[in-house]
């Protein structure tokens, strides 16, 4: 069910190494601008995007590098720049660095095991472009795309109470567990808890949403079996890890099914830390690494 990685890797030159209008008509770009910086990369590229939903403030932006034959360069450091525009200076440059994604040893469809992912900041809502080079390799590449920021996130905020939906447990559904989970093997230990009654527990938790067996683009992965190696790690802690499904009887061709509408999810993999209080600390667009929210879970629900 994935779209053909050339079919994402042409949607992804055109919507990212596009210009805008006025860059087209201009033969050199201004000194200093993105625009420049990009030139001056030498080959270009493709950033085909692992996440999208962003509001002002810190954006986890997570990203492939793809060469024009469709093959992905990841050395393990990049350089990233974000501006306002094409035309111009990058007001931040960070250093984007490859994550592993996914859980070493366990098997998994996902077409990659590793992402670039670097942290920005963006004070107001309106389109921002940015700009990654890797580090290293004997060929000085570089890609660009647009970074859209909305006023609000599509998906819940931080900060905001999450929903108390009624999600399926293996009690509720008498244990049949074909229809808690497309996961092989099940992720039985995942689908203990409800997230209306770990609510009303007041237990912190770890949601995720998200449908191993039909995911459907590149950069979606085996986030349930990193969700189920950090619950491992907190045995006994008195945190709670759930999984939720996202299409109506585990059929992509049935649409959504109801939690992801209660939760206003623009697509999937989502991941959300809930804590004591009921309120969203910390959440994942997209693919993230054991390291990545093993952190957060220290962090946020300990």
């Amino acid at each position: 069910m994935r779209a053909s990685f050339a079919v994402l890797a042409l949607i992804a030159l055109a919507a990212g190494c596009g210009s805008s209008k006025s860059h087209s008509k201009r033969s050199a770009p201004k000194p200093g601008s993105l625009e420049a910086l990009w030139k001056s990369s030498g080959q270009a590229v493709a950033l085909i995007p692992g996440t999208s939903d962003y509001e002002p403030g810190e954006l986890r932006i997570s990203f492939l590098v793809v060469d024009m034959r469709g093959r992905v360069i990841a050395p393990e450091k990049a350089r990233l720049w974000i501006a306002r525009s094409l035309e111009e200076r990058p007001y931040q440059t960070t250093i984007a660095r490859r994550e592993r994604v996914g859980v070493p040893g366990h098997p998994s469809d996902a077409d990659i095991d590793e992402l670039y992912v670097a942290h920005v900041r963006a004070s107001r809502p309106g389109a921002y472009y940015v700009l990654a080079r890797p580090i290293g390799g004997p060929v000085r590449i570089g890609g660009v795309r647009e970074v859209l920021v909305r006023a609000r996130s599509a998906s819940p905020a931080l900060g905001s109470r999450a929903y108390p939906s009624q999600t399926p447990t293996l009690a509720s559904t008498g244990g049949q567990i074909a229809q808690l989970t497309t996961r092989v093997p099940p992720d039985r230990e995942l689908v203990r808890y409800s997230i209306a009654d770990s609510l009303a527990a007041h237990v912190p938790f770890v949601v995720a949403f998200a449908t191993p067996r039909w995911c459907t683009s590149r950069t979606c992965g085996p986030v349930v079996d990193v969700v189920d190696q950090v619950r491992r790690r907190f045995a006994g802690s008195g945190i709670r890890f759930i999984h939720v499904e996202v299409y109506a009887g585990n059929d992509p061709r049935n649409g959504e099914n109801r939690w992801m509408r209660e939760w206003h999810l623009p697509s999937e993999p989502w991941t959300f830390l809930v804590g004591r209080n009921g309120r969203i600390k910390a959440k994942f667009d997209g693919m993230l690494s054991v390291r990545a929210l093993e952190q957060a879970v220290r962090s946020y629900l300990k």
